[in-house]
């Protein structure tokens, strides 16, 4: 059987997952309470393959109810119920049900239609997503790190991070691939091994708790995992221990990609805490292939899946589009708390943050800083500025920040901005230095000698590459990490978004109490 489910002669056809890696068996499932009991049993299992046996279980209601459309309906609503937390269940189920109105054979072929675009989809999305992969890292073959199941028999065919991993493989990409095991019911063991077995390509399987340790120890160049549910904003739900693997990953400074199809988005919601997790068995905790590991009367807590937060994900790849929920870990979150202070007004200022593969990620031009979204990142190369891919126009400063991460290797993260105390220090000092006395608020810049603060006042050239290299040419590894534009506005930056910021507001809040002292040691009021 060539798709891990189909149609045949008027059943829904299966490979029975549950048996696996022991025996490869199909079952025939006949009637919607089958289906669904395959999908809560997991007979069938994987977000793309859940979602297409949902649209052969309405084609097979409609089939028994004919014209009683109400009867179709109900059984609709139990089918997308089996399993609460993928969101292709409920897309695949609505999307057949848009041809009850014209009879049992269009609901069919609407069903069919789904599953015959799956293989294209997945191949499609795992190509990009080799690209995104390859542009992340500067190793010529890749370790890769993967949780669960997300090859074929997690879809119809190919596979979503799985699917990726194979097309690593055949551009000869691909050094090795080390596979969680994905308690409690071993996808990835039982599963992705074989799969990997199957595919010829080098594995090792790991134990779930040892993932972030091999990660720490250098020996997984990126993490790729799918998708049960992404939000809106980008939070991802996927099978549970993916949480951990991109906080290590994050820790490491490795890519965390996640490859999913489109149906997989669910535009609804935008915050992954609405999500609903599912709640398995306590058994399958307490105890291993039918036998009791844990004494009698053990609860357990069992959550199918846990949620990665969108600043932990390096991408989501999906058949039409790479989005980057992370946004350079909070680039429009940080964006709009700036706008609504009057800093970022319009579309001026820009922030950036340094991602893995020498690249960052930066605000593009002409943007309206309180309406970002992930398609208002551009990639680019993180010492030159230059765009990478096809990701966009970078914000005009762009000179800027690539002259900071050249300068300073420990730079993270970059904030371009106009706060108007700063905006009019630096306007009344003009090129030069300001220098701020002992306020306590300097400490927000971090360790430093003793004496007044100076900060580089820069002169506002029209041509901004030029204001990029006396920039270069003036900051040390021992400047400040801030300085000032004359008639411009201000740059800070650390070793994240975060303290970036901070360093902002604490330059912005000294040229206050500068402004409103009258005087600076050896500056200006």
């Amino acid at each position: 059987m060539e798709r891990s489910l189909d149609w045949v002669d008027g059943t829904v056809h299966a490979v029975d997952q549950r048996a696996l890696p022991g025996e490869y068996r199909v079952v025939a499932l006949g009637t919607v309470d089958e289906v669904i009991a395959a999908i809560k049993t997991l007979t069938i299992r994987g977000a793309p393959a859940i979602g297409a046996a949902g649209a052969l279980a309405v084609a097979l209601a409609a089939r028994e109810h004919g014209d009683d459309h109400a009867a179709v309906r109900a059984d609709a609503e139990r089918i997308a119920a089996a399993r609460p937390t993928a969101v292709n269940l409920g897309w695949a189920v609505r999307r057949v049900l848009t041809s009850l109105a014209d009879g049992p054979a269009a609901v069919l072929d609407t069903a069919l239609a789904l599953l015959a675009a799956d293989e294209q989809v997945n191949r499609t999305m795992a190509a990009r997503a080799a690209d995104e992969v390859l542009a992340l890292s500067s190793r010529d073959r890749l370790r890769v790190l993967t949780h669960c199941n997300t090859g074929r028999l997690a879809t119809v065919a190919w596979g979503t991070a799985l699917g990726t991993i194979r097309e690593l493989a055949q551009r000869g990409r691909l050094e090795s691939v080390l596979a969680g095991e994905t308690r409690p019911l071993l996808q990835g063991a039982r599963l992705t091994a074989w799969e990997l077995a199957e595919a010829g390509i080098p594995h090792r399987i790991c134990v779930d708790s040892a993932s972030s340790a091999a990660i720490a120890a250098g020996l997984v160049d990126c993490v790729l995992i799918g998708a049960d549910r992404i939000t809106a904003e980008g939070d991802v739900a996927n099978k549970i221990g993916s949480y951990p693997l991109a906080l290590a990953a994050a820790r490491a400074g490795i890519p965390f990609v996640v490859v999913a199809p489109e149906s997989t988005v669910d535009e609804t919601i935008s915050d992954g805490a609405s999500i609903v997790i599912e709640q398995r068995a306590a058994v399958e905790v307490s105890s291993f292939a039918g036998q009791p590991v844990a004494p009698a009367g053990t609860d357990a807590y069992n959550p199918a899946f846990d949620v990665t937060p969108r600043d932990l994900v390096t991408a989501v790849v999906t058949e039409r589009r790479t989005l980057r929920p992370a946004l350079g870990h909070g680039i429009p979150a940080a964006a709009a708390r700036l706008y609504r202070r009057g800093w970022l007004d319009g579309t001026a200022g820009n922030l950036s943050v340094r991602v893995p593969g020498g690249r960052a990620l930066i605000t593009a031009s002409g943007r309206s800083k309180g309406e970002l979204s992930a398609a208002d990142l551009v990639a680019v190369d993180a010492e030159t500025g230059a765009p990478v891919g096809e990701s966009g126009r970078p914000s005009a400063e762009v000179s800027i920040h690539a002259a900071l991460y050249r300068t300073f290797p420990d730079c993270g993260a970059i904030v371009h901005a106009h706060p108007p105390h700063a905006t009019l220090v630096a306007t009344r000092a003009g090129p030069g230095t300001v220098r701020f006395g002992d306020f306590e608020i300097v400490k927000g810049f971090g360790p430093r000698g003793a004496g007044p603060l100076a900060v580089p006042v820069l002169a506002n050239h029209a041509d901004v590459p030029r204001i990029a290299a006396e920039l270069a040419a003036l900051c040390t590894p021992d400047s400040p990490p801030a300085l000032l534009i004359d008639r411009h506005g201000a740059t800070t930056w650390g070793p994240d978004l975060e303290t970036a910021l901070n360093r902002m507001e604490c330059l912005e809040m000294l040229c206050q109490l500068d402004l409103r002292s009258t005087t600076t040691e050896g500056g200006q009021s």
